[in-house]
Order: structure tokens, then C-alpha cells, then sequence
């Protein structure tokens, strides 16, 4: 009996939860015996010239081993100058310093790391820095930065980091009955992953071994050995459990990659955690865009022209966030057929922390600005917005779809997302009940919200490789080794069942290793709701070629033609077609294996295995449609999440078990965002939400229990039919939720009102104050 699609429990949560697994911070490797730490002391304003530092009472401090400023840096001349994040996209003089010279651009921008024999004694040190300020004009909002008035970067001579005009006609609406306008905020969130961001280095027999909190162990490896010019037999990289990442965690960041240089400068091991508060102001945010959304169709609800601008906050350094709106372009369209789009994206920088990739990546916010118009030319024309979106919805005999703007959408039904979630929801029902509560002015109205969204999942292009080697072992068990790096998406559990599933080799009999780059050749990581598809379709196609060598081993043992071998895999024996009662276990094929070879008598004799890149032909398009039902209290502005109901499709699912994890957290913060969750800095550029006692944070006590419909439609692109799961709930649930409140307030004359929606927002919102 198959185990594909079937609900096995997570085999690594039993560590989690009993406190056996161990992140960077809790490493007790010999290597690291003696290790020092590190502290870096960062600006407590967002835009200045350093006038004065001074860091020699730091040196004295008990305990201080070391204490380095940018002019350390560069007397050492021993480490170039620190990379640009984009190579080719971005010029080299926007590149973060290693640390600040002689500006600082943002709160929280290293200025001097302090290193010393306990972690305690670091910060104490770090107290003992003095840092004179000339403070500079700041530019913290994205739309005043553009116009250039403040600049960051003066030998840039702009803030704009990147522009790319896709096309602009004046005539795109000509025709249409019914022009909708409106600017909107995608508002900056910070990551917040549960464990921030940790990292232990020691160079040792002329290598660099880094442990690192990373979703990308590889891509840390290689540029680890670009920085330091080393052969990439040089570096070892090892993710420990890691809690959380989100894709802040995708790319090393400058003051993590300056710590093997201190590593090596000061002859010692160096670990390095960071605090919470610190995390909130240095570890890179997500989202940050600003839209501008133009409509256009006739008064039936046929949409026929749609234009989005977007402005992207990347911060004071452009990094990963600046590639973001090209995401958003690619997903502009979303699940609807509109003759005409067109999307121009300009990233530009900003006195605040940079923005990288977070849950989603530019495509969360496409969809919340196709929706929200969508929203927005359904009230215009006074139709129900579920069937404006069914009017121009693709149609399911339309796939493979090719968009105006490029993406080819590999297959699904849209119109049948949308019509389980409202049966689920009771759509008719919920109109009737808010139309009662409307009619008797109850104070506490009732919004519904509808969203319908098409996500890409292991892209762009140039993304959709992964590795994975399988190796049979003497006693009948497999080892998997995958280039896939699990931060919580049960990797472990999954591989496992991929090849139990092929084999028939019992799961506890099935080990996989990951996340070390020693052990694992290479590996592309885990971002973008790649893994199953890419890294699980590797491991399916490994363990493939492990039975046909395995057949081959089993033929020459049982004497007769590899084409008469069949696999049992109910019992785990190979054995001759037609006579089942004489065959060989994996245990007896996987020692005779390195004996007859899987070529037959007098091959080399290396044991059974196999080892690959799996690469997709394109991306996949997973796709759904979520309806939100809120309450809001119009006396006091309080939003209550009722209900929401969620239709996802992840083509064919290989753990359901696994799945609804994966859209619980997402939908958690895609209503996140929703709700509470925002960035804040005042007009100097100062965090307002620097901390979870400040930044609203979501936990189970805010979130109603989460409606879940299932929904498969099988990917064409690789063998397991898989899409990507991990992003959908923060793609489709933030406009749903969105919509409802807006839809809750629409008799108070709100047609719109921008995220997050604090009680202090709405009531503002209801009362015009």
C-alpha cells in the first residue's frame, strides 16, 4: 500500500518538542571550545556623518578581547571590500560597508564589533563606545525618497537602485466604460522569525567551518569562499536546526559574513547570536511597496485593461528586495484573462532596514493589488465583487496560460476554488446576516472578504534545480542526501516517504541528511515553495535509479534476466515474475551489491547509489480562494477575524498532515500582516515597533481555528506532480482579510483604507477623525 498521500506524522518533531534539537546558539561542538563572542555596536540613528568614535574604554573593558572599526578593517588590508547583493543588477558603490565609515543610513547599521570572553561582557563593552553624530536629513518614506530631494548614496547621485520600464501606453484604458484609480501601501513587516539570526565560525587545518541560521547552506558556502578567496573545499557550512527563516534567512548578510575575518584576526572560535531587539532593527524586513492600481472594463464586469505602478522600499542598501517587484510584475495579472496589463517597478532606497524576500516575495503583493482593484471596480460598477471575479476568472480548459506579462501558468481551475470556498463559507447566508445587522444598525458589523490568487513556486528561471544522492546500505536501508534545507517544512518526514514509497523500505530504516555542505555536494536550499517539487522530485528520481541498480544486483543473484525482476514493494523483495516465494531482501541485494556490482559479475563494486540535479522546465502555479469573515466594532474600532476559509491547491499531495501546517502558518501571517502587523518609524527615521512588546505579533489567541478545503490539481512539470504549498497562505489570506474589513466599513462611505487594521485605523476610519 502506497504512503503517498496519507497523513504521517512528522518524525523530527519528537526533538523539537522535548528540547533535544540544538540551534547555533546551543552548539557544543569541540571546535568551538573556547570560543569568543560577539557584539556589534549598532546606530541609534537613521541618516548621519560619524564625527567621532571612540572605542578605547571598550578595549579595557573586562573580559574584551578585541574591539574593530571599519579603519581596523582597512589597516588590516587582509579582507576587499564587502559585496553588493545584486551583482550586475546593482553598481558596486551601493554595496553595505562592512561596517559604517564614515555615514550611517539606518538605525541599526553596524558601526564596531566588540569581541569578548562571554556575550555579557560584550554588550556591557558595547556601553562604553562613544559615538558622535552629525545627523543628516532623512528620507524614510519610499514616495519622498524618490523624488531625490535627500539622497542616501551621493556618488549614486539617486536613491533609485533599480528601474525597469516595462512599457507604458496612454491609450491602455481607451474604451472602457469605467476607469478605477487608487494609490495603496503594502506595508513593511518585520520578519520576526522565532529564532533570529546565529552564527558560529573557526578556521581550523586551513579550512573555515561556519554553523550558520540559514535556509541556504550552500549559497553561504559560496560566498563565504568568494569573500575570502578560497577554494570551496575551503568551507564547510553546516545549518543546525534552524527556527524559522522566511526568507530573511535566505542570503548572508555583510556583518555575518565579517565574522570569519574576526575569527581569524583574533585566533578563536566566535559565536554569535542575535537579540531580539536587535533583530527587529538589523535582520533585513519584507514586503514595502507602494502601488499605484488603474482599472479599466465595462459596466457587464468585463475587466479589460489594468495598469500597476510599483515603488519598492529597499531600504538603505538594495538587496534581495530590490528583485522583488520583478515577482510582483510576473504574478500582476493574477487568476484573471485581461487583454491588457501593463507594470513598471522602481526599487528605490530609504533611510530604514534593508527588505529582502519574506513569506511570499513579490507576490503577495501583486495579488493584494489585483484584488483590492478588483474590489475596488466591482463597488464602482454596484456588482457583487464574487462575480466580477468569476466574470473574468481562466478558464480551466485554458492551461498551460500564457500572461501578458510572461508567466505560463501551468494548469488549474480557478472558478472551482472559488465556488467550494463560498459553499464552505456560506456565502448567501453571510450576505443575509449582514444585511440584518446593517438593517438593525447593529454597532458590531459583519465583513466578508473574498480573494482569489495564482502564486509561482520554484522560480524565476534559473531556480529550479535541485540535488539529492541515494545510497543502500548493507543491512537494507537507504540514505538520503538532499541539497533542500529544512527550517520547518518536514523534510525529513517527506523525503522519507518518497523513497519508502518506491522501495518499500520501511521509514526508520530511511536517514536523511542535510543541511552540510561536507556531506551533501551541493543544494540550492529552501525558498520560494520549492522543495517538494524540485528536492522531493530529486529524491524520487535517485531512488528510481537505486531500484533499477538494485534490480540489476537482484537478477544476477536470483540467475535470471533483470527484465523478469519485479519489486514487491508490499513486502520489500525483489523476486522472479511468476514465482514470489524465491527472492532477496535489500539487506541480501544491498550486500551482495559492492560484490556483482549493479552491472553484473566483475563490476567496480561501489554500493548502490545514485545522485542528481533534478531540473523542472518551469515553474508551477499553485492557486486558490479565501473567504474572510470579520466582525468590527464601529464604537471602538476593534477587528475580530470570525472565520476564514481557505481552498488551496498544491497539485498532488504527498502529506496532507504536512500541508495544513505549512497553510496554517501562512494564513497566520498572511492575516498577520492583515491585522497588526507593520514596521513603524517615525520622520527621523526612529523604529517604533522595535520590539514584540511593540510590534503585534500574532499567536494563537488572535486566530480563529482555520477552514481548510483540499484541492489537487496535479503539476505537468515534474514527476511528482507537486506544487509549492509553504507561501499560499500569506498570498491569498492578507486580501481576503483586507477585503472584509473594507466591506464591514463600506457603510461609513470607506472604500478603502490601508493595512494594518489597528483599532485605532478603523475607528479613525468610522469616525473621519
Amino acid at each position: 500500500m502506497s504512503v503517498m498521500g496519507t497523513r504521517v506524522q512528522r518524525r523530527e518533531d519528537p526533538l523539537f518538542l522535548t528540547g533535544g534539537a540544538r540551534y547555533t546558539a546551543d552548539l557544543q561542538e569541540p571546535l568551538l571550545e573556547g570560543a569568543l563572542h560577539a557584539h556589534f555596536v549598532r546606530s541609534t540613528i537613521a541618516h548621519a556623518r560619524i564625527t567621532e568614535l571612540d572605542v578605547s574604554e571598550a578595549r579595557q573593558a573586562p573580559g574584551v578581547v578585541a574591539v574593530f572599526t571599519a579603519a581596523d578593517i582597512a589597516a588590516a588590508g587582509d579582507l576587499g571590500p564587502a559585496p553588493v547583493a545584486l551583482p550586475g543588477m546593482v553598481p558596486d558603490i551601493l554595496a553595505r560597508p562592512w561596517l559604517a565609515t564614515d555615514v550611517v543610513r539606518f538605525v541599526g547599521e553596524a558601526i564596531a564589533v566588540i569581541i569578548a570572553e562571554t556575550a555579557a561582557a560584550a554588550e556591557d563593552a558595547s556601553e562604553l563606545v562613544i559615538v558622535d553624530f552629525d545627523p543628516l536629513d532623512v528620507a524614510v518614506d519610499p514616495v519622498f525618497a524618490a523624488t531625490d530631494q535627500v539622497i542616501l548614496h551621493p556618488e549614486h547621485g539617486s536613491n533609485i537602485a533599480l528601474e525597469v520600464p516595462f512599457g507604458y501606453t496612454e491609450e491602455l484604458f481607451d474604451g472602457c466604460e469605467v476607469v478605477v484609480t487608487r494609490d495603496l501601501v503594502n506595508q513593511r513587516v518585520a520578519v520576526a522569525p522565532l529564532e533570529p539570526r546565529g552564527l558560529a565560525v573557526v578556521w581550523h587545518e586551513g579550512r573555515v567551518i561556519v554553523w550558520s541560521s540559514t535556509q541556504a547552506p550552500h549559497s553561504v558556502k559560496g560566498k563565504l569562499a568568494g569573500v575570502y578567496e578560497l577554494q570551496p573545499e575551503q568551507v564547510h557550512v553546516i545549518a543546525p536546526a534552524v527556527g524559522g527563516g522566511f526568507g530573511a534567512k535566505i542570503n548572508l548578510q555583510t556583518d555575518e559574513m565579517l565574522l570569519p575575518w574576526v575569527a581569524r584576526t583574533v585566533n578563536r572560535p566566535i559565536r554569535w547570536a542575535e537579540s531580539r531587539s536587535e533583530s527587529m532593527v538589523s535582520m533585513p524586513h519584507g514586503r514595502g511597496q507602494v502601488h499605484k492600481i488603474e482599472i479599466g472594463g465595462s459596466r457587464d464586469g468585463t475587466v479589460e485593461a489594468y495598469r500597476l505602478t510599483v515603488l519598492q522600499d529597499v531600504g538603505a542598501y538594495p538587496g534581495m528586495g530590490t528583485f522583488l517587484p520583478f515577482m510582483t510584475r510576473t504574478m500582476a495579472p493574477g487568476t484573471y484573462t485581461i487583454p491588457k496589463i501593463e507594470c513598471n517597478v522602481k526599487s528605490v532606497m530609504t533611510n530604514t532596514t534593508p527588505i529582502e524576500a519574506y513569506r511570499g516575495a513579490g507576490r503577495p503583493e501583486a495579488t493584494a493589488a489585483i484584488e483590492r482593484a478588483f474590489d475596488l471596480f466591482a463597488a464602482e460598477i454596484g456588482m457583487d465583487p464574487v462575480d466580477v471575479r468569476r466574470r473574468n476568472l481562466i478558464a480551466a480548459d485554458q492551461f498551460p496560460y500564457t500572461t501578458p506579462t510572461g508567466a505560463v501558468y501551468d494548469c488549474g481551475d480557478y472558478a472551482a476554488a472559488l465556488d467550494v470556498a463560498l459553499a464552505e463559507a456560506d456565502y448567501k447566508g453571510l450576505r443575509a446576516e449582514q444585511a440584518a445587522r446593517r438593517a438593525a444598525g447593529n454597532p458590531i458589523q459583519l465583513g466578508i472578504g473574498v480573494a482569489v490568487y495564482v502564486e509561482i513556486t520554484a522560480g524565476p528561471a534559473g531556480n529550479q534545480g535541485e540535488f539529492a544522492k541515494v545510497v543502500l546500505d548493507k543491512k537494507g536501508g537507504l540514505t538520503v542526501y538532499t541539497g533542500s534545507s529544512s527550517h520547518g517544512q518536514g523534510h525529513n518526514t517527506a523525503w522519507a516517504m518518497l523513497a519508502s514509497d518506491l522501495t518499500g523500505i520501511a521509514m526508520e530504516n530511511i536517514d536523511v541528511v542535510a543541511g552540510d555542505t561536507d556531506r551533501v555536494a551541493e543544494g540550492g536550499g529552501t525558498m520560494g515553495s520549492r522543495s517538494l517539487q524540485l528536492g522531493g522530485s530529486a529524491v524520487w528520481t535517485a531512488t528510481g535509479q537505486v531500484v533499477d541498480k538494485a534490480r540489476a544486483v537482484a537478477a544476477e543473484l536470483l540467475e535470471a534476466n533483470v527484465d523478469d525482476i519485479e519489486l514487491d514493494v508490499d513486502r520489500g523483495v525483489f523476486h522472479v515474475a511468476g514465482t514470489p516465494s524465491l527472492s532477496k531482501t535489500w539487506a541480501e541485494v544491498g550486500r551482495a551489491g559492492d560484490i556483482v556490482g549493479p552491472m553484473g559479475a566483475g563490476a567496480t563494486g561501489l554500493p548502490i547509489e545514485a545522485a542528481l540535479t533534478f531540473t523542472a522546465e518551469n515553474a508551477t502555479f499553485p492557486f486558490g480562494a479565501h473567504v474572510a469573515v470579520v466582525e468590527v466594532d464601529t464604537e471602538t474600532g476593534k477587528t475580530t477575524l470570525r472565520r476564514i476559509v481557505t481552498c488551496d491547491d498544491a497539485g498532488r499531495i504527498l502529506n496532507p498532515l504536512i500541508v495544513e501546517g505549512q497553510r496554517h502558518g501562512g494564513i497566520a501571517q498572511g492575516v498577520g500582516q492583515a491585522l497588526f502587523e507593520h514596521m513603524m518609524y517615525d520622520e527621523d527615521g526612529n523604529p517604533q515597533t522595535s520590539n514584540l512588546a511593540d510590534y503585534a505579533f500574532g499567536s494563537a489567541a488572535e486566530f480563529p481555528s482555520f477552514d481548510l478545503v483540499p484541492l489537487e490539481t496535479p503539476s505537468p512539470v515534474n514527476p511528482l506532480g507537486a506544487k509549492g504549498i509553504g507561501e499560499s497562505g500569506a498570498i491569498g489570506g492578507t486580501p481576503a482579510v483586507q477585503s472584509a474589513v473594507i466591506d464591514a466599513l463600506s457603510p461609513f462611505g470607506v472604500t478603502h483604507l490601508d493595512m494594518p487594521y489597528t483599532a485605532e485605523r478603523v475607528w479613525r476610519a468610522v469616525t473621519g477623525l
